[in-house]
This record gives C-alpha cells, sequence and structure tokens, in this order.
C-alpha cells in the first residue's frame, strides 16, 4: 500500500504523483475541499435523517480517528438513500468559509446502494464541550492499528447542528485516491468543541487537512439565508 500523508515528500501536493491510482489528486477536475464562498441562494431539497445510535468501533488509521457505524442508519437525499458507514475528523477544518477556517471538521461518509457517495460535513468551533464526542474521545487511540469495539454508545444525530442548512456541490475524497463524484453537504452552521476537546485530537494529528482545491466553474449552492 502507498503510504502518503500532510507533511514533507508524502504531502498533499505530492499525492497525484506517489501511485499512478492517485493521478486524479492532481489532474481532477472536481476536488475536495473547497472554500465556501460566493454560494448561489437556492431552495434545496430536504436531507432525510435517519440516525440511530451506534456501538463505538474506533481506529486511529494512521490519518485520522474513524468511527465505523453500525449498519442501518443513514440519510436520504433527492430520493436516494445512502447508508452512514463512518465518520472522521480533520484538523485543522479542510473547508474554508469566505477564507477562514475552523478547529475541527467532522466527515460523515455515506454510501448508496450502487456505491455513490454522499459526505456530510460539520464544521467545529471552540466553545462548549461537545457531549455527544465524549464517549468516543474517552477512547482516542494514541496508536495506529486496527478498529476496536469500545464501551460506550455513539448518536450521529447529536454530532449535527440544530439547523440543517448546508452548502452542496459536487466534489471528491479529501484523501487519496481522490475520486470524484462526491455529494458534499456541509452544514452552514458549526457546533462547538471544548479547548481541551481540540487540544486532544490535535495532539494526535497536528496536521490531516489537504489544502481547498479550485471550483473550477463548479455549482455552490446554498439554502441558508
Amino acid at each position: 500500500m502507498t503510504h502518503w500523508g500532510y507533511e514533507g515528500p508524502q504531502a498533499p501536493e505530492h499525492w497525484g504523483s506517489l501511485d499512478p491510482a492517485f493521478s486524479v489528486c492532481s489532474t481532477g477536475r472536481e476536488q475536495s475541499p473547497i472554500d465556501l464562498t460566493g454560494a448561489e441562494r437556492e431552495a434545496l431539497s430536504e436531507i432525510g435523517f435517519e440516525y440511530a445510535p451506534s456501538p463505538i468501533c474506533i481506529q486511529n488509521n494512521g490519518h485520522s480517528i474513524q468511527v465505523d457505524y453500525q449498519a442501518g442508519s443513514g440519510i436520504v437525499l433527492d430520493g436516494t438513500r445512502y447508508g452512514l458507514v463512518q465518520f472522521h475528523f480533520h484538523h485543522r477544518s479542510e473547508h474554508s468559509v469566505d477564507g477562514a477556517d475552523f478547529p475541527l471538521e467532522l466527515h460523515l461518509v455515506h454510501e448508496d446502494a450502487e456505491g455513490a457517495l454522499a459526505v456530510v460535513g460539520v464544521f467545529l468551533e471552540e466553545g462548549r464541550a461537545n457531549e455527544a464526542l465524549a464517549p468516543v474521545w474517552r477512547r482516542l487511540p494514541a496508536e495506529a492499528g486496527p478498529a476496536a469495539l469500545v464501551a460506550g454508545m455513539v448518536d450521529a444525530n447529536a454530532l449535527l447542528p440544530e439547523r440543517r442548512t448546508t452548502w452542496r456541490y459536487r466534489g471528491s475524497l479529501t484523501t487519496p485516491p481522490c475520486s470524484e463524484g462526491v455529494s458534499w453537504l456541509m452544514m452552514t452552521e458549526p457546533v462547538t468543541a471544548s479547548r481541551e476537546q481540540i487540544e486532544a485530537f490535535g495532539a494526535l494529528f497536528p496536521v490531516n487537512n489537504r489544502p481547498v482545491q479550485p471550483l473550477n466553474g463548479r455549482r455552490l449552492v446554498t439554502d441558508a439565508g
């Protein structure tokens, strides 16, 4: 397996040349993340969130902390159901808003029956401790290794902001192989995490965010007022 990372010779600007399978990281025209600015206002279809609490199956995969979600939860988007597969975090945020970033970004990764991906992104800003994250943060694995089932439950519903307005665009995975065709649903409202929670993740992953990519004429729309 080809090694990649966020610094030095394995940094994002080199991903496209590390492995032929990663070539779209440098040649793709619909890459993520992006700067969320200049969005067109539009009445967007509602996202149907169908999340149930899940046992915590957690992994430090060497690039982030990932929690694999129990089958059965998902979203309905434009008549298609996408199952929630996993969620993970980036420090600092990968997307930015009018050029400004956030301490953390959460990605909830969903897949439909055909293998198409939809990612719900949530910004985390410094503030009150995030109680929904507490069961996961108590078990953050310091070393890379296999996924492990730990005590407790996590509720993806509680990871979302109360207001469910979004920015939406067509993009890619933000990690190699940077595959395109991903439906991005970025929440316009951030949630909070305490300084201690942010620092705990930052101690494990000082940098695990890909820089913003060119929009290349793609449509960015929002239903936020």
